[in-house]
């Protein structure tokens, strides 16, 4: 992949991520609303911010209510929130405040009923490592999406999913968002691929709409590669690829 100078286009995930300063971000919302495709760019990684978040989200027993309802009257009510000084850096609320304040709550529900039962010490330890999980992908996207040379390029799979890699040189990483992609079925998942002068090597798998780091080094490849495989994923490709998408040079 080669170099190339940043311009508008290239800012619609540094924007979505809330990475650029505030000169930045007024021209670049100047340019949103001249430029329909990177509204719709912006609008995807915005989106997939948003899941990367809730992915820590937990549905509460419905046992927990009451205890917690009960304990609200005994919990001392937290002092007004100052605003961050100004040299907080921007990226520092986003994504990272979003995931971690849900994994907290959770955590806080759990501490409510008491937890002394052997139930409760498992799921706040599970809520843990998902937390710690998800912070490591959403710091591992967020780096690749905020890069100042982030490059994009969009595709539509033969099944009808929407899909974005976007990849930075200087990360040497490349991510892959699918959008509206069927269930593979019992047994069977999406597989990435890269292209390396016609050799295909495994990239990483896929089920469901959301972002990937590809794994491996895309510097070599020259494009992305989707096919179905069976669950686990397989060493080669075994169907006709579902997409072949050139990386962005």
């Amino acid at each position: 992949m080669k170099h190339h100078a940043t311009d508008a286009h290239a800012l619609a995930a540094a924007y979505a991520l809330g990475a650029l300063d505030a000169g930045e971000r007024a021209e670049f919302e100047d340019h949103l609303r001249t430029c329909e495709a990177c509204r719709q760019e912006t609008a995807e990684f915005e989106a997939t911010a948003a899941r990367l978040a809730a992915a820590v989200a937990q549905v509460p027993p419905a046992s927990a209510k009451a205890p917690v309802m009960a304990a609200i009257d005994g919990v001392r009510q937290l002092p007004p929130r100052l605003p961050a000084p100004a040299s907080a850096p921007a990226f520092g609320g986003l994504l990272r405040r979003r995931a971690l304040s849900l994994a907290l709550a959770a955590g806080v529900a759990a501490a409510a009923l008491g937890g002394v039962t052997v139930w409760q010490t498992q799921h706040a330890q599970d809520l843990e490592q998902q937390a710690r999980q998800v912070q490591q992908q959403l710091d591992a996207v967020s780096a690749v999406l905020a890069s100042p040379d982030a490059r994009t390029v969009h595709g539509r799979a033969t099944n009808g999913a929407l899909t974005s890699v976007v990849s930075s040189e200087r990360q040497n990483a490349a991510v892959f968002t699918a959008a509206h992609l069927p269930t593979p079925g019992t047994g069977k998942t999406y597989q990435l691929w890269l292209d390396r002068d016609g050799t295909m090597i495994p990239a990483g798998l896929i089920d469901h709409d959301g972002t990937v780091v590809l794994a491996g080094d895309p510097a070599e490849a020259s494009a992305v590669g989707l096919t179905l495989e069976p669950a686990g994923g397989s060493a080669r490709p075994t169907s006709a690829p579902l997409l072949l998408m050139a990386l962005p040079a």
